[in-house]
């Protein structure tokens, strides 16, 4: 069963109108009694007519009376009554018309009320709704801005303006924390890439010293096969630190952006990666549409290259690569290999995970992935996998066009990496 979800302004609303309503009802009951003891009943009424025309038309010194009955005090009237044109009415006619006529103007008086307290209630609520919602716009764009936000873009703020009540408070706190959050990302950013950088020289420095020393023509096989291990391990922290790097730089969004055309990117990157598909026999097919888009080449050049370089290592010999750029999504590459669990996907896009041994058996730092996406959400976009029924992973980059570009429906396939 879904429950009602109420906002703040809806409720605003109702209780406007319930409180209105309520008063309203207050101020109809108190009308209703002032309205019931001033319109006097049937027998007062009557005495106070036959009192008053007894007193108009008594001679001087005369008790004659036009009737039979004499009003005294407020005794009950049961004889005839004067009215206009010297008809008479009998007391008893007289007493059931006046209460007739009383019992209908009060009930006039409570319809016409009520329904015009509820004709107003409703008008309340409405302006209500109105008012609230005028008075619920600073948390409007309060909401929409954190919406909005990304680690991307710490740098916009709310800035409300307005009288200095609450509402503003809120807006002023808010822009605070997103100070604080600004600065603590990119006190981050900094470390790590100020940790990468002074990383880079002492493992120059080692790679350097073991090189020389594997040249060594007095060097014994022993020496050589440790040399060997170590230049491997060297290389890779290079490879983990330059991923590093690109992931910080990432974090800290696009600085400058120009038109890339992402199909011309993909081609670059699987010109490359012909000899590393063709050792194992992978075939690689792309079927390209130009796609322009605004952003870093480099950047968009990493993505695509991390993308096509787990395509072909996740794979098994003999197996297919399939990539295409497009409209929507910009980019997608499928590939095969072995299963994955759908539950293990969004872990992938973790920094140093892998999926199980066999992962973790390549070479690689593990940052694959989530520089993938740090580098498509730099660029306003994401990115999306999910496992193939029959292995592999299908993963899509959606990245917007650029301002200006088309994408055209010329389309170009060609095949990589083919056995021979």
């Amino acid at each position: 069963m879904t429950r009602l979800r109420w906002s703040v302004r809806t409720r605003l609303a109702t209780l406007f109108g319930a409180l209105f309503l309520v008063g309203g009802a207050v101020v109809l009951l108190l009308n209703y009694l002032l309205v019931d003891q001033t319109v006097p009943d049937a027998s007062g009424f009557l005495t106070a007519t036959a009192t008053a025309t007894a007193t108009a038309t008594a001679a001087p010194g005369s008790t004659a009376m036009t009737g039979q009955a004499t009003a005294t005090g407020s005794a009950p009237i049961t004889g005839n009554l004067p009215a206009a044109g010297g008809v008479t009415i009998s007391g008893s006619s007289a007493a059931v018309a006046v209460t007739e006529f009383r019992a209908s103007t009060m009930r006039t008086l409570l319809w016409v009320s009520g329904l015009t307290l509820i004709a107003v209630g409703g008008l309340a609520a409405l302006l209500g709704w109105v008012i609230a919602g005028r008075a619920l716009r600073p948390v409007h764009t309060v909401t929409a801005t954190a919406r909005e936000l990304g680690a991307a873009d710490l740098d916009r703020r709310i800035n409300l303006g307005g009288p200095d009540d609450e509402l503003r408070e809120l807006a002023d706190t808010f822009d605070g924390m997103l100070d604080r959050l600004a600065h603590a990302f990119d006190a981050q950013r900094r470390f790590v890439a100020n940790a990468s950088h002074e990383l880079r020289t002492p493992l120059a420095v080692q790679r350097t010293l073991i090189e020389v020393a594997m040249t060594d023509p007095t060097a014994s096989p022993d020496l050589r096969r440790l040399g060997g291990h170590l230049l491997d391990t060297n290389e890779r922290s290079e490879r983990l630190i330059e991923g590093l790097l690109v992931l910080a730089r990432g974090d800290r969004g696009l600085t400058t952006r120009e038109p890339v055309r992402l199909d011309r990117v993909v081609t670059e990157v699987l010109a490359a990666t012909t000899a590393m598909a063709g050792e194992r026999g992978i075939t690689v097919t792309s079927h390209l549409r130009p796609r322009t888009v605004d952003g870093d080449p480099s950047l968009l050049e990493r993505l695509v290259t991390n993308l096509v370089h787990n395509a072909v290592r996740y794979n098994h010999d003999g197996g297919t690569v399939s990539i295409a750029v497009a409209d929507e999504p910009a980019l997608e590459i499928t590939n095969t290999g072995a299963s994955v669990p759908e539950d293990m996907v969004p872990d992938l896009f973790e920094p140093f995970r892998r999926l199980g041994d066999d992962r973790t058996a390549q070479d690689g730092a593990g940052l694959g992935l989530s520089i993938v996406r740090s580098v498509a959400e730099a660029h306003g976009g994401d990115v999306r996998a999910e496992p193939n029924p029959d292995g592999g992973l299908r993963v899509t980059v959606s990245l917007p066009l650029a301002h200006g570009y088309l994408v055209t429906p010329t389309t170009r396939t060609a095949g990589y990496g083919q056995r021979k």
